[in-house]
């Protein structure tokens, strides 16, 4: 049987964006009435003010300018990959992160198995405290390092990053980003449910890390050594354990700034733009050498970094035929004469679809909430089991779909097909995903 081959990335990214285009001459436009929230700050729309507006079809030209306007609109996301990707060039150049592999695997000698459940169980964490994506593709080659040392496959680089931090974020108790507006916008307090939470947060990431282990052994390569796996990498830098301390301390800035100082990417970007500047005149590359080390960065990271812009396109197109809405309104309908707990499982369904189209989490529960809270209140089923519908369906979608910038970008990062990182996930996604789906039917059983 022939097995799913997806094209180059760019060229799916630009096939998305032009059956966008097609959509908006198909579908017919359509808008809900919109109000600003105080409790999240956005605008909200208003349930059962869905009407009809002149059609406002996108052309093939307009298509194709709406991705540079897609590459504006990702800006702050694009230029903060560029910067942290030669930041990181800049001390990978030191030999520092070389050095740190090295003491890694001294300690782990004969014991690798053990970095993958390490590194997802960070990766995780961050994506339930703070929705990690973006972030995490400047470290891509760091993680490419690692795995290529000890012989795993490049796959598991993007396994244990965005992977991980993908089911920490649909299964987080408080990730502001996903849980934490849903539950505003349902009117339910902060952190409620997060016991129930927690539990299937742990028997998701049992089940993730342990696919990830299994798939990583079965697959197991020959170790390269350090010289294999860092070519025409320069080794004349020098004080590494400084450098590696700068960048323990640049983390632990980064997690204060966006859990504490509310960072938004520009603040992120010029944390990294700073710390590859000190990080490479403490490691001696001097000013030339440390701005030849961005620059390296700034090429190496491109196609990643520009791939986010493209995936944001597919939306300003839908948004400018005005036919979101209409998707949005057509799917969540038909869920009002259903039992409670075939409506919420329906809702997983919905919340999976409607994250092609509409592939920010903030952005779907800022356009789906208040229209499904109503529709829960009307045919009895809790509000907190509307909210874990709405996580687990559009979360776990980050895992598999390909108008998520961050997902492809590093993909493509690890030098890896679409098709055989679908291949390695979409198991590990059905079982996450019936995971999410007992959860429902168990919050509504228990009264959650």
């Amino acid at each position: 049987m022939k097995t799913i081959r997806f094209p180059h990335p760019l060229v799916l990214l630009v096939g998305f964006i032009l059956l966008a285009c097609a959509l908006s001459y198909v579908l017919p436009a359509g808008v809900f009435e919109r109000h600003p929230d105080a409790a999240t700050g956005r605008e909200v729309v208003v349930a059962g003010s869905y009407h009809r507006v002149p059609a406002t079809p996108v052309s093939p030209l307009q298509a194709l300018v709406d991705i540079p306007k897609g590459l504006i609109d990702a800006a702050a996301v694009i230029f903060l990959v560029f910067l942290a990707g030669g930041a990181f060039t800049v001390i990978d150049l030191t030999g520092a992160l070389r050095r740190g592999v090295d003491w890694l695997l001294e300690k782990f000698r004969g014991r690798e198995a053990v970095v993958i459940p390490i590194i997802s169980v960070l990766f995780a964490t961050m994506g339930a405290l703070e929705n990690m994506q973006e972030e995490i593709v400047p470290l891509v080659p760091v993680l490419l390092i690692l795995m290529r040392r000890i012989g795993y496959p490049t796959i598991t680089a993007a396994a244990v990053s965005i992977g991980s931090a993908a089911v920490g974020a649909a299964f987080s108790p408080l990730n502001p980003f996903q849980v934490g507006i849903a539950q505003k916008l349902a009117q339910l307090p902060l952190l409620s449910g997060g016991g129930f939470r927690l539990v299937f947060l742990l028997l998701a990431l049992t089940i993730w890390i342990g696919g990830t282990v299994r798939y990583a052994l079965r697959h197991r390569l020959p170790p390269e050594t350090a010289e294999a796996a860092d070519p025409g990498v320069a080794a004349a830098g020098r004080n590494h354990g400084l450098v590696l301390l700068l960048l323990f301390a640049g983390f632990a800035f980064f997690a204060y700034g966006v859990l504490k100082l509310g960072w938004e990417f520009e603040q992120m970007a010029a944390l990294f733009f700073t710390l590859g500047i000190v990080a490479g005149l403490v490691g001696g590359l001097g000013l030339t050498g440390t701005a030849e080390g961005f620059i390296a960065g700034f090429r190496d990271i491109a196609f990643s970094a520009l791939l986010i812009g493209f995936a944001r396109a597919i939306f300003v197109v839908l948004e400018q035929g005005q036919v979101v809405d209409t998707i949005v309104n057509s799917m969540s309908a038909p869920l009002a004469g259903l039992p409670a707990w075939v409506a919420a499982l329906g809702m997983m369904g919905v919340h999976t679809a409607l994250h092609l189209p509409v592939p920010s989490v903030s952005g779907q529960a800022v356009l789906t909430m208040p229209l499904l809270v109503p529709l829960s209140d009307l045919i009895g089923l809790s509000r907190q089991v509307t909210v874990l519908a709405y996580q687990y369906g559009a979360g776990l979608c980050e895992l598999i779909t390909p108008t998520n910038g961050a997902l492809m970008a590093i993909v493509a990062a690890c030098g890896v097909r679409f098709d055989e990182w679908w291949k390695f996930v979409l198991p590990l996604y059905l079982l996450l995903l019936a995971l999410g789906a007992v959860a429902v039917v168990v919050g509504i059983a228990v009264g959650v």
